[in-house]
């Protein structure tokens, strides 16, 4: 597995994301409260740039009219349909059992690393990002 520099940690905010290109494959990657993690910035559905897509959180219901929200800004919402996949797992909602994006591991690790994978991690507070 290569490794990828994509950019210092502080870089992105909790919250907050970056999009770059690695090894011809455009990647969002996400701050979730100091964890990192990357997706593929394309919808299986129908191609969309899915990491540009507005995040949200988890809307669940015990009963109608009675709706729960947990797991804020850990659920991406695409750009052009609505689908929602969840950023840790890269998870569909819309058809769970047979739709997911394409996620990439990530991690914090220690040194400078040159290129080449699908894995985010912090070394020394820069963004690394693994693609097999």
């Amino acid at each position: 597995m290569a490794k990828h520099v994509v950019g210092p940690a502080g870089e992105i905010p909790p919250g907050g994301r970056k999009i770059v290109e690695i090894a011809g494959r455009s990647v969002g990657i996400f701050n979730l409260a100091g964890e990192f993690f990357a997706l593929r910035n394309r919808c299986p559905h129908q191609g969309a740039a899915l990491c540009t897509g507005q995040l949200g959180g988890l809307v669940t219901a015990a009963a109608p009219g009675h709706y729960d929200l947990s797991r804020p800004g850990e659920m991406l919402r695409c750009p052009w349909h609505g689908w929602e996949f969840d950023v840790r797992t890269g998870q569909s909602w819309v058809d769970p059992q047979n739709v997911r994006v394409k996620r990439y591991p990530t991690e914090l690790v220690k040194g400078p690393y040159l290129a080449e994978s699908y894995r985010v991690s912090v070394e020394e507070e820069l963004l690394v990002v693994e693609i097999s």
